[in-house]
């Protein structure tokens, strides 16, 4: 390891160690900057070990930054994302044999999957397996919509949190990322029941922070962005062993964005994006994911930073369209996985 990657190495180990027993505040050093808990500035290292200028193309100021603070994924993939119940999943000894990173929804209030077959997808530890989890907006069909713990405010009872219907999903509603209660719900109840029964987070609508002001579609003010990364840093604190992925949300709100000093790309394990190649291809997506790729990131244990991409065909049946978009996903370096549909994803696809 050179000297760049071993002083970027000690300042994250320093930062994220204050994070969970320190007071911080904010940092204020200028753009390209990490400041530390301690007060020291991290530099982020190119190969060579010198500290790495912004990329002028796109604007980063964290290109070649190496070292991110979760686990890794031990295998790139294969990869499934899947939210249907075990019974319409199928045989689930087949997905763990195919597959090194499932994602599916184990929330214990839709009762899935039980922790026996969470165990068979596991294999022993040969697998990762996720659990989606919806933090930019609330599931009106979820049990933290009516209910919740003493102490905290379900989503249905939290209108202050309420920033509008999800248009095209009748059954959501937009969220402030900045609201303490709805913080705490997350944090408290809604995480810790999914971290119990699964290695990691599979982390959904965070686009919200891309999101103005007066956004007609779930409105988010400065307050409400930065409550989006605040939030993710506080589930990296809490939960410092387990994955976490966001899908979409991949601009430069995120990519360039920072919270409690810290970079927020380093407090991932990776990043997914939706619809990149399949039913069409949308080179803007392409483009984002092909900057945070750019970055260089790896885990604490030097795993690469992962990033996928999940394609839509219109059923398992569609072969051609599948290898042709995840030909062009493995080109760039992405791990591809090709399902039915958005709306769908109830059915596991086995591609040749």
């Amino acid at each position: 390891m050179r000297s760049g990657a071993t002083r970027t190495t000690i300042a994250l180990s320093i930062a994220i160690g204050c994070s969970l027993a320190c007071t911080r505040r904010p940092s204020t050093s200028p753009a390209g900057d990490v400041e530390s808990a301690g007060g020291a500035t991290l530099e982020p290292s190119a190969p060579d070990g010198k500290s790495t200028p912004a990329d002028p193309q796109r604007g980063s100021a964290y290109v070649g930054a190496r070292t991110t603070v979760g686990p890794g994924f031990p295998s790139d993939g294969p990869w499934v994302s899947f939210y249907g119940r075990a019974a319409q999943m199928g045989d689930l000894a087949r997905v763990a044999r195919t597959y090194r990173i499932v994602n599916i929804d184990a929330d214990p209030g839709a009762a899935n999957f039980t922790n026996a077959q969470l165990a068979e997808l596991r294999a022993g530890g040969k697998n990762r397996v996720l659990s989606y989890m919806n933090i930019g907006s609330c599931e009106r069909f979820r049990t933290y919509w009516s209910t919740a713990p003493r102490g905290l405010l379900p989503c249905g009872q939290n209108p202050a949190a309420h920033r509008g219907a999800y248009a095209g999903y009748p059954d959501e509603v937009w969220m402030d990322l900045g609201n303490a209660d709805y913080q705490s719900l997350i944090l408290e109840h809604v995480a810790p029941r999914l971290a119990a029964r699964v290695d990691g987070f599979y982390l959904d609508n965070l686009e919200i922070v891309e999101h103005s002001s007066t956004a007609a579609n779930g409105p988010c003010p400065p307050a409400c962005r930065q409550g989006g990364l605040d939030l993710v840093r506080r589930l990296r604190e809490k939960f410092p062993n387990h994955l976490i992925v966001m899908q979409n949300a991949t601009s430069d709100a995120t990519r360039l964005g920072k919270t409690g000093g810290i970079p927020f790309p380093l407090l991932l394990d990776g990043i997914a994006h939706e619809e990149v190649y399949a039913p069409t291809h949308d080179d803007s997506a392409e483009a984002e994911l092909d900057a945070w790729s750019a970055m260089g990131l790896s885990t604490r244990s030097r795993r690469r930073f992962w990033i996928g991409v999940e394609d839509y065909v219109g059923s398992c049946e569609n072969h051609r369209a599948a290898r042709a978009a995840a030909a062009r996903a493995r080109a760039r370096g992405f791990a591809p996985y090709a399902s039915d549909e958005s709306g769908g994803q109830k059915v596991v696809c086995f591609w040749p």
